[in-house]
């Protein structure tokens, strides 16, 4: 093992293997829904906050994460976030009630939070810049195999074991991560004695704790009033004006030790990096949702089999990342991340014109393979790319900052996208009652049409017999018995 310490691939198998738990667990839980409410009593808000707990808080300390790397060492964090993810995981698990489970679930958060910077970080420090495109990849390649492992896995363990298992299932493989990681990856050397800027954490934990909230909560929210005064555009400005204070914060510190140095981006390849990191994650995140509301309530596919059918796009991506990573290494990573943006876009062109009524299981597959195709051209180069030239004792900040891009880019994709789909399910379910109506007596027309307007933002509510929509008291059972038809009929 002596032979190994220090060995780049070695330390990078380490690094995957931490990497591969984050992400499984940020798509193994969605299969579990049903289980989890069923097993814990929980309501509907309760489980979304199961998930959003962790990625709320993991998309908040990935700048922090990063940061406190260049500080005390990244092995040192690398580690102990492996370990604060895996006590988490066993809390989890073995939690009575949603409280506790959302409490493991934000600790988990901060886990990965600490330790997703330092893999990227350690990746650009341990491999000279003529093989990072080939450990990059092998990196991007790792998230195409928890993106298919995440829906597969999770069904197998809800389905055959409970759904305890999808935690429990983080144990085994966090201890060996973590003592692989003691193994091959040096001492944690730090660079250089940093402080940390804690005005700076402050600031940019509460801006990006508005805009993260703001962002997976409005919807849920109809992007109106939360509680009293507070409203969901006010914590958005909140976020956003916090961040612009802590922007000038940054600068006012630039000559001591800022949380983000602004020297990153003078480095114009890594300001552009970051932004077509953040461009490609709105639309992947983006393209899934209406994907899979369209495989669920068109083509008529359970959850587990949507998720089986999107499947070919993570593998294809796994495939494809560590040929663009050496590809990167030979011809220059920009040209790569561009020819990869433009086939991911062609993928969602295609899947877009392919989308039909009469459409099957696999009618979209063309436009998924190119996609997939895509997204695996382009995550290893833009990483390469994006680390190349920064200097060492700012690697830390990089990572953290370069991740937290992303994680903002896919926020900001589910939530417009989301808020899109809203607005055009109530505009479609309007005019749709307003045809449907006009058959009715004109005493039930009003209730029958406002009841269909407010679908979208509150759900339509089952009638307590027979499944039906409620109708007005006093309404004769044959335009009681009429009004259900065209219900179920809009």
């Amino acid at each position: 093992m002596t032979r190994l310490r220090g060995n780049p691939w070695a330390v990078l198998v380490s690094l995957c293997l931490g990497f591969f738990m984050i992400l499984l667990d940020t798509t193994i839980v969605n299969i579990a829904v049903p289980g989890l409410m069923n097993g814990l009593h929980a309501s509907l808000d309760e489980v979304l906050w199961v998930v959003n707990a962790y990625t709320l808080v993991y998309a908040v300390l990935l700048v922090t994460g990063g940061r406190l790397g260049d500080l005390v060492g990244r092995k040192r964090l690398f580690v102990g976030g492996m370990a604060l993810f895996t006590l988490a995981s066993i809390g989890a698990g073995v939690a009575q009630n949603p409280t506790e489970l959302i409490a493991a679930r934000a600790l988990q958060g901060v886990g990965g939070a600490l330790l997703t910077p330092q893999t990227l970080s350690t990746i650009m420090l341990t491999f000279p810049p003529d093989r990072r495109g080939a450990a990059f990849g092998v990196w991007g390649a790792v998230a195409g195999v928890a993106a298919v492992a995440g829906p597969v896995l999770g069904g197998y363990l809800v389905t055959d074991f409970g759904w305890r298992w999808i935690f429990f299932v983080n144990v085994p493989i966090c201890a060996v991560s973590i003592a692989l990681a003691l193994l091959v990856i040096p001492g944690g050397q730090v660079l250089q004695r940093h402080r940390i800027d804690l005005p700076g954490v402050l600031l940019a934990t509460l801006g990006l704790v508005g805009i993260t909230f703001g962002l997976i909560e409005g919807q849920q929210y109809a992007w109106g009033q939360v509680w009293g005064p507070v409203s969901i555009p006010l914590i958005l400005g909140a976020g956003a004006a916090l961040l612009v204070v802590f922007g000038a914060w940054q600068y006012a510190s630039r000559a001591g030790e800022p949380l983000v140095p602004f020297a990153v981006f003078r480095n114009r390849n890594f300001a552009l990096m970051n932004l077509a990191g953040a461009a490609l994650q709105f639309g992947v995140l983006g393209l899934f949702l209406p994907i899979v509301i369209f495989l669920q309530a068109v083509v008529g596919l359970s959850a587990f089999d949507a998720g089986l059918t999107l499947a070919p796009l993570a593998a294809v991506s796994m495939v494809v990342a560590p040929f663009a990573g050496r590809l990167a290494d030979r011809v220059g990573g920009k040209y790569v991340v561009f020819a990869g943006l433009t086939i991911f876009g062609a993928g969602m062109l295609v899947m877009d014109g392919l989308a039909r009524f009469d459409a099957g299981r696999w009618t979209l597959l063309p436009g998924i393979l190119i996609a997939g195709f895509g997204m695996g051209g382009t995550y290893a180069p833009l990483q390469t790319v994006a680390m190349r030239t920064i200097e060492p004792r700012l690697a830390g900040a990089a990572s953290g900052l370069i991740n937290t891009t992303r994680q903002l880019g896919g926020v900001f994709g589910s939530a417009a996208v989301g808020a899109l789909l809203q607005n055009r399910l109530a505009v479609s379910l309007h005019d749709a009652a307003v045809q449907g109506a006009g058959s009715l007596p004109s005493g039930v027309r009003e209730p029958f049409v406002q009841g269909f307007g407010n679908v979208a933002s509150h759900g339509l509510e089952a009638g307590a017999a027979g499944g039906g929509v409620p109708v007005p008291a006093g309404v004769p059972g044959q335009v009681a018995a009429q009004i259900q038809h065209l219900a179920a009929a809009v």
